[in-house]
This record gives structure tokens, C-alpha cells and sequence, in this order.
């Protein structure tokens, strides 16, 4: 398996808001590599955000790389991958930046903080997994087991002496980090007999609210906090995450779990906690998309005088984009597993993104080459309009292109998101680079533009980097476009990107020094 500095998952990063970050990455595997730090506003270092292909060729076998940038006006909990091909299944691990010296939480500081990072296995390479999906048009093999911190737990065979477990202490509050660095599943997360307040999403504060189970999807990240019980509680308590599932393919359907573990007082004499009873947690079922949309309709930014929720109020330029899965033919004298002998694709506005081989979006934008690598006709709105979440059209065929969308500096963006019912609805997780947006709606159906932007929350929306668009439903996001550079955007289900459910913004510079774009480092990798 491909791991950083041996260790998997890979080494914490703790920094504060505000520090500049220097990280040298040498690739001392056979594989091209690239590291994104998810999250990251990245302002004016967009050659540092790591997507192979977008801003970086990748670092190639015995080459290194240094990525420089600050972070600037963010804290909480983010974390850093791989962004090329499936290497993210192995290569990623904790971001965690801390407030300021001397800037509070809003919220009780916590005795203990601990980073709990889910990922998702498999016993075979990954690699080979996507290699022969991509060969045949079928889907990937599922992947084997989830994990808590590197760790699948006791309900998966064999594998209990490899088990998390959070040992604390009676009457204390623990902040806990929480990471789903998974592949292609939405995770529930609940700990038995405990409740959580949530407090901050992807390194965002938000008006705490309590909940016994946490909805996590793929790049997003929750702190919340656990407060333990006053007595010791004469019992052990699992911590349980298994998949929300809205599509029609196969998934792993199983539950990794960690133990929650009182510290025994000296006054209470035991041999061993093995013999204390041990409670499970009650998860929603698969598709409770109910509980999916109650959750993130709690999620509300804290909207503070020292945390304000700047939403765009003034809308520049509306964009619609159908988020779709799709079919390409099968090549010829080959024999393909998608639907009806096709081969499974993913697209935007039937755009199914074709990545440069040969040098990066970026450089291409920053060198005037750009003519040559990619075109700037991303269709703001489908070519064609159908019912998006009835009967899904005959055709299902997609088409390829390297187009993107150019925004001037400083321009005010509506996106609405729309799922489709193409192959079957499902729900997407969106994750948009160098920018956080608002989310300021989301409902069932297809997206009314004259009626559903009357009810759109403009006051305290919820800030996010990675936000899953509703299985059979919409999102409405808004943001500023004051980073310039070239900003990827796609689904954080890794077999949707490698399908193609993925484009780029491009961000014009504006007229001043700090609005533009720095010219690339030295030793910018080679393709």
C-alpha cells in the first residue's frame, strides 16, 4: 500500500490560523502522486491546492515538490490527499488548524481533542480496482471494510485486536474531529448511550445544535462535542459508522466500529474492562434520506459579529448544472458491463470532464496556452431541458470535453446543483476548490426557479467546501469569486470523478497586486 512517512493514515498536520505552511513531498513510489489540502482557501496560492492535472502535473517517481501557502482566515479541522487516481484510499490524514494565541472557541474549551478520520478498505489494489472498472465500463469492487483511524474494529472477521478505542475520563468534554476520508460512501456515526453537539462543519463554526448521529460525507468534516457521563458508567460503548446508501449499485454494506472506554476510578477495583457490558448504538437505515435532509437542515452558520456569515446577497451570474450518472459506447471489439453493453460515465450538463495529460489547466490559464488545453464553453445550463427527476431519457450517452467556465474577479455566483434521475437518482457530495459557499437551498424535485429562491435562507446558511446534492433533489450555493486562479469542482464519490462527474472554474485576476495570481515556483513538477 502506498502510505506518507510510513504510517496510515498519514501524519497529523497542526497548524494555527494564520501560519504559513512549507511541505515537501518526495514521491518514492512507482505511481505519479499529487496531495490536495482539502479545504484550503488556498488565496492567490492556487499552485499549491494539488489536484494531478489541474494546478500540478503530478510529482513523478524519485521528484519532490514543495507546497507553499498560508492559511488564511480559517480554523477548525480539514485534511490532506492524494488527488490522483484512487491513491486518496490510503494516502490522506488530519489538517487541523488552530485558532489564533489567545482566541477562544465559541464554545467550552474541551479536556482532550482527538481527530477521528474515517476511511474505507480494500483487500486488493485499489489502483488495479478503478484500472479494470475504467477497462470494462462496470463498476468497481466494493471495498472490504470501513475504518476509524487506520482501524476496521471487532465486527469485521478477525479483526478485533485492530480497534479503536477513546479511553476518557468521567465528566469531562471531548472535542472530536471528525474526517470522512472514505472513497465512494456517505457514513452515519453514532456513539451508544452519548449524545453530540455539533459545532463547527468543515472548518466552519455553526450554531451548536445536539444530535445522537452524525451524517459525514465523503470530504466533509464535523467537530463536535462528547460530554461524558458524571459516574462511571459500569459499561463500554461502541462508536458505529456504516454507509448511507441512495443509488442503485452496489456498496459495502457493512459497520466499522471503535469502543468508548471510561477510565476506571482508583475506588473501584476490576480486573479487566472485558467483562463490562457492552452497548451498540442504533444507526438510521441505509436510505433514511429523511434523517439525511432533517440533519443538514439543522446545520446553520453561527453568524456572529466575530464569525459573520457573508452571504452573497447580489447575484452576478446564475448557473444550473445537472449532476448525472451516464453511458459512452463501448469501444469497438470489446465486450462492456455498463448498462446495455455501454460503459458507466458521470457528467455535468451531459459534460463528462476530460483531464490534460501533457500540462496542467492551470498552466495552461497562467501561460495564455490555453486555446490549445481546454475550451471556455462549460454550458451554464443544460444543452437540453427534460423532467430532471421523472422518467430519465432514452438516450443516457454523455458527451467529453475539456470545457470550463471563466468568471471575472470578484464575481458574485449563484450554482444551483440538480440531481437526476438518469440511471438512478443519487445522492452526489460536491466539492468545489478554493472556495468555501453558502448553502442557502436545497429541497426534492426538480428546482423551481420562480418559486424555490423566495424561500432561500440569506441571513445564516451554513459555509461548506464539500456539500452532498439531495438523492432526487437540488442545492442552491452561493460564493464570491475572489481567488484567481483554476478551481476544480467535482463529486467526492472517487468512481463518480474517475467517470467524469468533475469541471473547472477559471478565476480572472483582478486589478490589484493581491487580486492576481503568483507566477509558479521553481520547481513546479514536469509531466
Amino acid at each position: 500500500m502506498v502510505t506518507v512517512n510510513g504510517q496510515f493514515p498519514g501524519p497529523r498536520i497542526v497548524a494555527r490560523e494564520g501560519d504559513r505552511l512549507l511541505i515537501k513531498v518526495v514521491n518514492h513510489v512507482q505511481h505519479n502522486i499529487s496531495i490536495h489540502w482539502h479545504g484550503i482557501r488556498q488565496l492567490q496560492s492556487g499552485w499549491a491546492d494539488g489536484p494531478a492535472y489541474v494546478t500540478q502535473c503530478p510529482i513523478q517517481t524519485g521528484q519532490s515538490y514543495v507546497y507553499n501557502f498560508t492559511i488564511v482566515g480559517q480554523r477548525g479541522t480539514l485534511f490532506w490527499h492524494a488527488h490522483i487516481s484512487w491513491l486518496r484510499s490510503t494516502v490522506y490524514g488530519p489538517l487541523i488548524i488552530l485558532p489564533k494565541h489567545g482566541v477562544p472557541y465559541p464554545f467550552t474549551k474541551p479536556h482532550k481533542e482527538v481527530p477521528i478520520i474515517f476511511g474505507e478498505w480494500w483487500n486488493a489494489d485499489p489502483e488495479a480496482v478503478i484500472a479494470q472498472a475504467l477497462q470494462t465500463g462496470g463498476g468497481p469492487n466494493v471495498s472490504d471494510a470501513y475504518t476509524i483511524n487506520g482501524l476496521p474494529g471487532p465486527l469485521y472477521n478477525c479483526s478485533a485486536k485492530d480497534t479503536f478505542k477513546l479511553r476518557v475520563k468521567r465528566g469531562k468534554t471531548y472535542l472530536l474531529r471528525l474526517i470522512n476520508a472514505a472513497l465512494n460512501d456517505e457514513l452515519f456515526f453514532s456513539i451508544a448511550n452519548h449524545t453530540l453537539t455539533v459545532v463547527d462543519v468543515d472548518a466552519i463554526y455553526v450554531k451548536p445544535f445536539e444530535t445522537n448521529t452524525i451524517l459525514i460525507a465523503p470530504g466533509q468534516t464535523t467537530n463536535v462535542l462528547l460530554k461524558t457521563k458524571p459516574h462511571f458508567p459500569n459499561a463500554t460503548f461502541l462508536m458505529s459508522a456504516r454507509p448511507y446508501a441512495t443509488g442503485q449499485g452496489t456498496f459495502d454494506n457493512s459497520t466499522v466500529a471503535g469502543i468508548l472506554e471510561y477510565q476506571v476510578p482508583q475506588n473501584i477495583l476490576m480486573h479487566s474492562t472485558n467483562t463490562l457490558p457492552l452497548f451498540k448504538p442504533t444507526l438510521p437505515a441505509l436510505n433514511d434520506t429523511s434523517f439525511a435532509t432533517k440533519f443538514s437542515n439543522k446545520l446553520r452558520s453561527l453568524a456572529s459579529p466575530q464569525f459573520p456569515a457573508n452571504v452573497p446577497q447580489n447575484v452576478d451570474r446564475h448557473f444550473f448544472f445537472t449532476v448525472s450518472l451516464g453511458t459512452s459506447p463501448c469501444d469497438s471489439n470489446q465486450t462492456c458491463q455498463g448498462p446495455n453493453g455501454t460503459k458507466f460515465a458521470a457528467s455535468m450538463n451531459n459534460v463528462s470532464f476530460i483531464l490534460p495529460i501533457t500540462t496542467s489547466l492551470l498552466q495552461a490559464h497562467h501561460f495564455g496556452q490555453s486555446h490549445a488545453v481546454y475550451s471556455s464553453n462549460f454550458p451554464i445550463s443544460p444543452l437540453i431541458p427534460f423532467n430532471y427527476t421523472g422518467t430519465p431519457p432514452n438516450n443516457t450517452m454523455v458527451s467529453n470535453g475539456t470545457k470550463l467556465a471563466v468568471l471575472p474577479f470578484n464575481t458574485s455566483v449563484e450554482l444551483v446543483l440538480q440531481d437526476t434521475s438518469i440511471l438512478g437518482a443519487e445522492s452526489h457530495p460536491l466539492h468545489l476548490h478554493g472556495f468555501n459557499f453558502f448553502v442557502v437551498g436545497q429541497g426534492f424535485g426538480n428546482f423551481d426557479p420562480n418559486k424555490d429562491p423566495k424561500k432561500f435562507n440569506l441571513v445564516d446558511p451554513v459555509e461548506r467546501n464539500t456539500i452532498g446534492v439531495p438523492s432526487g433533489g437540488w442545492v442552491a450555493i452561493r460564493f464570491l469569486a475572489d481567488n484567481p486562479g483554476v478551481w476544480f469542482m467535482h463529486c467526492h464519490l472517487e468512481v463518480h470523478t474517475s467517470w467524469g462527474l468533475k469541471m473547472a472554474w477559471v478565476v480572472l485576476d483582478g486589478e490589484l497586486p493581491n487580486q492576481k495570481l503568483l507566477p509558479p515556483p521553481a520547481d513546479l513538477p514536469k509531466c
